[in-house]
């Protein structure tokens, strides 16, 4: 998880009430403990390589994250697996050459051929001298490694004109944060209960033919060093429960819904009257949908209520706040990379001139609500700061690392994802997106409909739910990204909706199926008229990958998005035209009802 970017994994059966063991005492910083000295003192002498020939590291960075996982899954009240493990997950990184010229920002920076060590596996016991010896020969890969990538980045560029070389590190102030690491303790008994609980509640639920509910719960540290002189060591938690489920229509058409809660403490995470809920409107949901109309393509005003309207700047704005750069590739060789939408247009308008954008990670909590986008320090051991991204509609700026991006000059913080090419990759903590003119949301649908009637369309489309992150497979996001990209979609597909209301001209709402957006991008948010006075918070795991897949990556990123219902003037949606299955032929075996015992194993 992304304080300290924790790795979601889980393997091995856990105790009935986990305790996890207390870590080594915390000691001053002028003492830390094994794994910070092991640290030290190994940077303290790979700093001082001199090869001749050979260009000396100039930076070298130990990151470190280690956790307790336990996680447990369940479908129709029967538990599928049960899991705990603990892990430590190692990042080592050299820099050679300079901070203005060095192995990074090349094409080939993340790979090597040469000779490797087997270190992919750190240490779990606090023993120095092993944890010295995997650190020597993790380092000793990457100074290889890094060597190599120099030569062929001064050889690419040999054979390349820039229009302009932007150095390719910022230096940072080095930061001193050494915490107490405490323990933690998690009800497992509790928890498998309760997956097993919940994951019963869809044998009620005829139309729902997959579903799954599984939690993971996790509990670790964060260490940094590197040699500049900063040094971390944070204790961190994460915990969220899934809920995933899947219809299908009487044409074939696969209908999918998920809900996720998460949280940062065990104890703030809901009860089970809740998580039930939710498990419920997500089976209702379903049900719903299997038995809507097709919808009929539409382009005109579209209204984003609640979570969907936070899922949609979490998405489309969000997203593209973070300005990756593009490597240096050899002449001729080209390939495929994803710039920003936003990539130029600082100073330009891109929302409203009555809306603004601030991303503030230090807020624990918005209007006595915990918020999952908090954190203290970023990958590259910057801490951040609140940052205004748009003011009055227009961009200020953009989340930062420590790799230069034109026209600023340092990091803000924001490195929260390993990224390619050698750097960090950006991404928002907690997104604020405010209005200064707001109407309430009952006039919000009114002007929707008033809209409609003034242009001559027979009905308005409200958007209530997004499949974002998706809980499609991978084989669903190929296809859907394949048939975006035939029918001539932007470059950066947005998440399908998941509920979709047609309204008409008395407000009437119908719920409708198989829509997906076309050319929805960050300059259709110029064209939002509209902003509710209430806003919503919706949290999520970002890890970079397209919507946001879950369970996709082994890092990721806790993100809270704040924002209002919002009105956009102009959308188009077309309707899905891939290959539809075949419903089942044979009706699902009974779940419930008499001789049906879900739930029991």
């Amino acid at each position: 998880m992304s304080r300290a970017a924790l790795r979601l994994l889980a393997c091995a059966l856990g105790a009935a009430l986990l305790a996890w063991p207390q870590p080594p005492a915390a000691k001053p910083a002028a003492q830390p403990d094994v794994i910070l000295r092991a640290m030290k003192d190994e940077i303290d002498r790979s700093r001082a390589l001199r090869v001749v020939s050979i260009d000396p590291p100039y930076y070298i960075e130990y990151s470190l994250d280690e956790a307790e996982n336990i996680s447990a899954s369940a479908t129709l009240g029967a538990l599928l697996q049960a899991h705990r493990i603990r892990f430590r997950i190692p990042r080592i990184q050299v820099r050679v050459g300079d901070y203005k010229f060095d192995n990074t920002n090349y094409i080939g920076a993340d790979f090597y051929s040469g000779t490797r060590y087997e270190v992919d596996r750190f240490p779990l016991d606090n023993s120095y001298a092993v944890l010295r010896n995997h650190l020597w020969l993790a380092t000793d890969t990457a100074f290889k490694a890094a060597v190599d990538a120099l030569a062929r980045k001064r050889a690419a560029l040999k054979n390349v004109t820039l229009t302009e070389q932007l150095p390719d590190f910022y230096k940072a102030a080095p930061v001193q944060l050494i915490e107490n690491l405490g323990a933690a303790r998690f009800n497992e008994t509790l928890w498998r209960g309760r997956v097993r609980s919940l994951a019963a509640v869809f044998a009620g639920y005829p139309k729902v033919i997959d579903s799954l509910a599984d939690f993971t719960a996790a509990h670790g540290a964060q260490y940094l060093l590197n040699s500049e002189g900063a040094a971390v060591r944070e204790p961190a938690s994460m915990m969220f429960f899934r809920i995933r489920a899947v219809s299908q229509a009487p044409d074939g058409m696969m209908l999918r819904d998920a809900l996720v809660f998460h949280s940062h403490d065990f104890n703030q995470m809901p009860g089970h009257a809740e998580l039930e809920r939710g498990a419920r409107q997500v089976a209702e949901n379903l049900t719903a949908l299997a038995r809507a109309p097709r919808a009929e393509a539409y382009t005109g005003p579209v209204l984003f209520e609640g979570a969907a309207a936070a899922q949609l700047f979490a998405e489309v704005l969000g997203r593209n706040l973070a300005v990756p750069r593009r490597p240096v590739m050899p002449a001729g060789r080209p390939i495929p990379f994803r710039a920003s939408e936003l990539e130029g247009r600082l100073g330009s308008r891109i929302l409203p001139e009555w809306m603004d954008v601030l991303d503030d990670p230090s807020q624990e909590q918005w209007r006595g609500r915990p918020l999952f986008g908090h954190y203290r320090i970023d990958l590259e051991g910057v801490i951040p700061v609140p940052l205004v991204l748009v003011e009055k509609g227009v961009l200020k700026g953009f989340l930062l690392t420590r790799q230069p991006v034109k026209g600023f000059e340092m990091s803000n913080g924001r490195a929260r994802l390993p990224g390619s090419f050698g750097a960090k990759a950006a991404a928002v903590g907690n997104l604020f997106v405010r209005a200064s003119q707001a109407v309430a949301a009952a006039d919000l649908k009114k002007k929707l409909v008033d809209l409609c009637r003034e242009r001559n369309k027979p009905f308005g489309l409200i958007v209530r739910k997004m499949d974002f992150p998706s809980s499609a497979s991978l084989d669903e996001v190929r296809t859907l990204l394949t048939g975006m990209a035939q029918s001539g979609g932007s470059a950066h597909p947005v998440s399908v909706p998941v509920l979709v209301y047609r309204v008409d001209p008395d407000g009437t709402e119908e719920l409708v199926r198989g829509l997906r957006f076309r050319a929805l991008t960050t300059r259709s948010l110029k064209d939002i008229i509209a902003a509710s006075q209430e806003s919503f918070v919706f949290d999520f795991l970002d890890n970079g990958a397209p919507f946001a897949l879950m369970g996709v990556g082994s890092f990721v990123a806790e993100c809270s998005v704040i924002a209002p219902s919002v009105l956009i003037d102009d959308l188009e949606l077309e309707t899905m035209q891939e290959e539809l299955t075949k419903p089942p032929i044979v009706p699902p075996p009974l779940l419930s009802g008499p001789g049906a015992q879900p739930g029991k194993s």
